[in-house]
């Protein structure tokens, strides 16, 4: 398929300071969008200037919640060169939600193309700066325009691009975390292993809870047990107990995370003991009352890891790590880091180039 380009006349002015900018509160110039018609397929691929999207007040992403999207991020390495971080799997993963949602699937191999176009056009927004980047944000809405719940048959995809400041411009900061006893953020069957708009909007009454309490994240237990650990806020979760790197097994209520994926590969690759399995509660507590809870890291496109210092339980708040972050987690954030940012040997093949 042939993307047509139609350049802004009005570009915006670039921000001057790099340290103002933020998450998600600026976008460049330009824009992707395709739509696709079912017995037609994917059509009318273009990059077009940014702006307002017009849709049908009874389109079904509206009432039904038709939607699906992804998180990534494209890096200015330290030789000059733009690159992304396994972008292929965003796109693999996005078709396993699009097949969830009842939503078409993609070319891979045309969204990554339609992509870098994209990039190309506006490679003067990826900032600079130190820790910076400039985040991907492709969507698929469902933008049939009538009510009733029932399959597409006409779907609208965006890609929007926004330079984003560093995710810790002062350092990184052990947080506080909250199980959550109350609300549950999936069940198997669900839709808990898309990426889908419903998982997010689900979760937020649970971290308002959380953050008036004075806790940065909420940690999620199973839907149907209540005993067994699945994530922390929006990423996956990983514990070090007695030597031995611990996250919850992908049961198909769990966001099958890329940044998850790849500490796993790059800790196996080293001979480290790495566990996908079950992890209760209980345990989780016996662990960190006998001090073989060595760390705690959240793990996602955003921060790349998150430690965790404090684990709220009710009315009991044990500490992790003397409340610090501990070594593995420093670690595994250099190295993704360094090889995001070309700063380290990219020996698995992970880094995609753009320009």
């Amino acid at each position: 398929m042939t993307i047509k380009i139609t350049k802004t006349t009005h570009p915006a002015a670039k921000p001057a300071d790099e340290s103002k900018l933020g998450f998600g509160k600026i976008f460049t110039d330009h824009m992707f969008t395709m739509e696709w018609t079912k017995g037609e397929g994917w059509h009318d691929a273009e990059i077009v200037p940014f702006g307002n999207l017009s849709i049908h007040p009874a389109s079904t992403v509206l009432h039904y919640g038709t939607e699906i999207f992804e998180g990534l991020k494209a890096y200015r390495a330290v030789d000059g060169r733009i690159v992304l971080f396994r972008p292929q799997e965003n796109f693999a993963r996005m078709n396993r939600s699009a097949v969830r949602l009842g939503l078409p699937q993609l070319d891979e191999a045309f969204a990554l193309e339609a992509l870098t176009e994209l990039i190309k056009l506006d490679a003067d927004w990826v900032p600079h700066g130190e820790g910076t980047s400039l985040y991907i944000r492709p969507f698929m809405i469902g933008d049939d325009e009538h009510l009733g719940v029932h399959g597409a048959t006409h779907v609208r995809y965006y890609v929007i691009l926004s330079p984003s400041g560093s995710y810790y411009a002062e350092g990184i900061d052990p947080v506080d975390i909250m199980i959550e006893d109350e609300d549950v953020r999936a069940v198997r069957g669900g839709t808990g292993e898309a990426k889908c708009g419903g998982n997010y909007g689900a979760s937020v009454r649970a971290g308002d809870r959380a953050a008036a309490k004075g806790y940065a994240q909420v940690l999620w237990l199973d839907g149907v047990e209540r005993k067994y650990i699945e994530e922390v806020g929006s990423m996956n979760i990983m514990f070090k107990i007695a030597g031995t790197v611990c996250t919850p097994a992908l049961t198909g209520s769990i966001l099958p995370g890329i940044t998850r994926k790849s500490i796993i590969e790059l800790l196996r690759s080293e001979g480290a003991p790495v566990e996908e399995r079950r992890i209760s509660l209980d345990e989780l507590i016996a662990a960190a009352q006998d001090g073989t809870l060595e760390e705690a890291w959240g793990c996602g496109t955003a921060a790349v890891v998150s430690p965790v210092g404090r684990l709220a339980v009710g009315d009991k708040i044990y500490e992790i790590n003397g409340g610090k972050i501990g070594p593995v987690t420093q670690r595994l954030y250099d190295e993704l880091t360094g090889i995001q940012w070309g700063k380290r040997e990219d020996k698995f093949g992970w880094v995609y180039p753009v320009k």
